[in-house]
Parts: C-alpha cells; structure tokens; sequence
C-alpha cells in the first residue's frame, strides 16, 4: 500500500535519467533474436517482470544468454540452430504481449508449447491473436472464451492476405512471425497505423518484408525467411509510456517542470505527450540520435489545462489513457475519450477501473461503452478520509492514481503490479514527494 503526500505550493523541477527503458521494444528484441543466426546485443534491457519472464521463456526455448554487464541489462544473445520444444509450461506472468507473440512465433514452430501467466492475464482473451493463425493452420487450444493456458501444436502454417478488424500492434506482430516461417508469401492489411517496432526491428535483422501504404490501407508483405536473419544490435531508449508518467506529473502540479531524458520519439509512441500538448502543457521535443528509431530528451512545463475530446489515433496511446484521465480531472471543461473499447480487455477494464477511482475521489464522470467522460476544473478534493484505491492488479492505474497523488493524498492498494514494467517508479516519485508505505 503506498501513501502519497501533495507537493505543496514550490512545485517541483526535475532531470529525469533513469526512465525504465522501453518495454515493447525490450520483449521484441528477445523474441526476434531466436531467428537470427549470428548472437544480438541488447544493452539497457527491461529488467522488469514483465520483459524477464520474455527473457526466461527465450531461453526455455534454447536461446543462451551471457550477461555484459554487473547490472544485467546488457546481453549476449545466442540463438539456436532450432528452436527447442520445452519441458514445462512457458510462463509468461502479467505480459499480454509477450503471450501474444509467441502464439503467433511458436505456431509455426513444430513442437508442443504451453504458455500461461498470472491470474490477470489469464483473464485477458487470446482469441484475436489464435483465430486468424487458425484459419491459416495453426492448432491451438484455450479456455472456454479464449483465455489461457494456450496449448499449440506448432507446425508449417499457409500464407495470408489477412485484414485485421482491430488496431493492434500485437495481433499484427503475431501475424508477421507466424509468416516468416510459413509455406509461402502473406499480406497484412491494417487501416489505422499501429507501432511499427516489429517492421523496423525485423527490417533491420533482414527479414524480407516490404511495407506499401494505399488510399485505405497500409500493407505489409512478408516472405518466408530463406536466409538466416542476422543478429541485432540495439541500446533500448526509455519507454515513452512509463515517462509519461512524469510528464503528467510537472502537467497537473503548478510550478513544475521536468526533463525526460533519452526517451522514445516514435510517432506511434508518443501521441499522448501531443494530447498533453493540446490540453496547454508546455512541451518540446530534442532528437538527439536516431538507430532503428528517433531518441531524443521531453521537456515538460505546467500551463493550465483545458478539457480534450479524444477519438482519434486510439491505438497509439492506449496504455496512457488512464493517466490522462487524471490530466482531465484538472482541465477546465468536461473531457471525453470515445472509440476505445480496447481499454477494456487490457491488464483491467481500464474503462471502469479508471472510472472507479475517480469517483471515490468525489470527481463526477459517465462511464460509455467505448469511453468516458470526465467533468474536470478540479482545484482540490476535500474528503473526510483518504479513501483506498485498488489498482486492480494494473500498473498502469497503480502509477495514474500515485502521480495524481502529487496534488492530492492518494493511498493505493496492491502496487505489486507497478513492478511488471517500471521497477524504479516508486524510487522516482520519492524524488519529488514523500511517499510511504504506511501513513504518517
């Protein structure tokens, strides 16, 4: 249980270096090191629940890891020749990604796996990732609805011209691994831009895709690998997610500022700093190097907010719409978020767990099938208590509610699950405020 305490009238102006690094990109650079044929460096590693249970699975499946540094964030890589059939049940605890794209690797893969994870993810459904990979062969069975365990005969799959029905990058990695390894060539169709790390990564190892953007869709062509794809080479820069945290914090608490460092610039990654940005948040952008994508530093300074009508460009900040939620709370105006029912199926129902918070909090807001909306211009909330609010087991409303926390005295139950994808959040947040595990 953690205790927050407001930051007072100073505010607050920080440099933030030690972002957790990107997590996306982190669970793709393993998984894709197991088809290359020369060892991958991967340096500043995801040293989160999430990414090392990806990193124990990678190895169950034969990948050999030989650690660079004292710290273990920087890796050897040595793929097998083949990969192994393993001896136990692949677990993949609370990472719905990770899950997800070695559906859609180990499909095509013969052997027998197993793959499972927490009783969060094990709630979460599989189906949009196992029902396309069926239709083009795959043998895989779930729970009843389409849950885990996932069991999968893996064997050579048919190519496809498939059109995915969602945004989501998830699905179409699954799919763009379940081709290279298929009997001949697949087109994947998506109508909305999700993230491009899979295209940018593989592209980079030499794997033959080739991207074609039409008036209504953008494809993706995907040959079978016939030459070994070589090793990748990579430093993961911060995750633009978990620094969005900060950014909300110098965004709701007057007088502050804040200096996210080598972060993530992916247009993909960053549409909720831009949404930010519109709601009167001062904030600029620093390339500083570019690999397979821009790096760069985020200045961040308080304005006064106003309320935003999010509909658009869903896909590329689902997992920072609970913590602009609490970004609406304090604009002026009634915000409204619609078209988002993804939140739904993600770590929790962030629609309703979102929802529950904030009116525990005292904040009026409507819950929609595909949104919400938020009635903000909150100067402070007067409470007779500090009510307990639950995480739900999900990290990213765990760490919404902490950083709210920065105006208001916030305790939070059950931020175990912080740990799944921002080990130091907590160590960060002490830098600007008190924060406690019991109250004072």
């Amino acid at each position: 249980m953690l205790y927050i305490t407001p930051v007072g009238e100073s505010g607050f102006h920080k440099e933030i270096a030690n972002i957790a690094p990107d997590k996306s990109i982190s669970h793709r650079a393993v998984i894709f090191s197991l088809l290359s044929s020369t060892p991958s460096i991967i340096r500043n590693y995801l040293l989160a629940e999430d990414t090392l249970n990806t990193l124990s699975i990678a190895k169950h499946l034969g990948l050999q890891v030989q650690e660079l540094t004292k710290d273990s964030a920087s890796f050897s890589l040595i793929p097998p020749k083949n990969i192994q059939e393993p001896n136990c049940v692949l677990d993949c605890g609370n990472a719905g990604t990770a899950m997800r794209l070695f559906i859609g690797l180990l499909a095509g893969i013969e052997g027998y796996f197993v793959l499972s994870g927490d009783q969060y993810l094990c709630a979460r459904p599989m189906c949009r990732v196992a029902n396309p990979l069926k239709e083009i062969g795959a043998t895989i069975y779930m729970r009843k609805g389409g849950f885990a365990p996932v069991s999968i005969l893996g064997r050579k799959l048919n190519g496809f011209d498939f059109t995915s029905p969602i945004a989501s990058a998830q699905v179409k990695s699954a799919m763009i691994l379940a081709a290279l390894n298929a009997k001949e060539s697949s087109i994947y169709r998506e109508s909305t831009l999700t993230r491009d790390h899979t295209e940018r990564m593989l592209q980079g190892m030499g794997a033959p895709l080739r991207i074609e953007d039409s008036s209504t869709h953008r494809l993706i062509h995907i040959e079978p690998i016939i030459s070994p794809l070589k090793g990748i080479e990579i430093t993961i820069p911060a995750d633009p997610s978990s620094a969005f945290f900060f950014a909300l914090a110098a965004a709701i608490t007057p007088k502050s500022s804040v200096v996210l460092k080598n972060v993530l610039l992916n247009k993909t990654r960053i549409e909720a700093f831009k949404i930010l940005q519109s709601m009167g948040t001062i904030i600029e952008y620093r390339t500083t190097h570019s690999l397979y994508e821009d790096v760069g530093d985020i200045y961040v300074e308080y304005a006064p907010l106003k309320a935003v009508h999010i509909h658009s460009n869903i896909a590329w900040l689902i997992d920072e719409l609970p913590a602009l939620g609490i970004a609406m709370v304090y604009a002026q105006g009634t915000s409204e978020v619609s078209n988002a029912k993804e939140l739904r199926v993600k770590e929790s129902d962030r629609i309703t767990t979102l929802l529950t918070n904030l009116k525990a909090l005292g904040i009026t807001c409507e819950e929609k099938e595909d949104g919400y909306k938020i009635y903000g211009g909150i100067e402070s909330i007067k409470l007779d208590s500090i009510p307990v609010l639950q995480s739900f087991g999900d990290h990213r409303i765990a760490m919404s509610f902490a950083i709210m926390g920065l105006r208001e005295r916030i305790c939070i139950d059950d931020t175990n699950c912080i740990a799944t994808s921002f080990p130091n959040f907590v160590e960060i947040l002490r830098t600007i405020t008190t924060v406690q595990t019991r109250p004072q």
